[in-house]
């Protein structure tokens, strides 16, 4: 079976579901082997996605995706809830903003729909600059008010709400 976009797209958001889903331990313990590897590959799929991003602008003929800035905003506070620690609100947050990002990136029109639409060497030159490109540094954890702090505003700058994801 030939790789597509698409699919290698769909392979990295399986393999952060399974290692998010792997994070989570019984009795709401984390392992935290897996969420070091999950926050490798999640700081790895938007850096994929900030490279892909000139491409579908130009199949876009010069045009932004329709929710280009509010990906970019979901990039923001995935990331930011990378940076503490994590808790087990930690990665309530990151499970239902992630589960959202991946929606709006399947909308009409926007990021699957238009790497189907790229052909060629374009397309081709692009998944094989994909493939070979090394996940990015992962920094260690941050920790104190002021991380928290700026988790927080960079949610709210995102739309959501930390306590959101606390237990009822």
């Amino acid at each position: 079976m030939r790789l597509t976009l698409r699919r290698f797209l769909n392979d990295e958001r399986f393999r952060l579901e399974a290692l998010l889903a792997d994070t989570f331990r019984s009795r709401g313990e984390i392992n935290h082997g897996s969420y070091t590897r999950f926050r490798a590959a999640l700081l790895r799929r938007v850096a994929v996605d900030k490279l892909i991003l000139p491409a579908l602008e130009r199949a876009r003929a010069g045009k932004q995706r329709p929710s280009a800035a509010r990906l970019e905003l979901d990039h923001v506070a995935l990331t930011s809830l990378l940076v503490p620690p994590p808790t087990l609100v930690i990665l309530t947050a990151i499970r239902a903003i992630l589960a959202t990002y991946d929606a709006r990136e399947a909308e009409p029109g926007d990021l699957y729909e238009v790497c189907d639409r790229l052909t060629g060497d374009e397309a081709s030159s692009l998944l094989a600059a994909l493939r070979a490109m090394p996940g990015p540094p992962v920094p260690p954890h941050a920790n104190g008010r002021e991380t928290m702090s700026a988790v927080r505003r960079a949610l709210t700058r995102a739309g959501y709400d930390l306590h959101d994801y606390e237990p009822a």
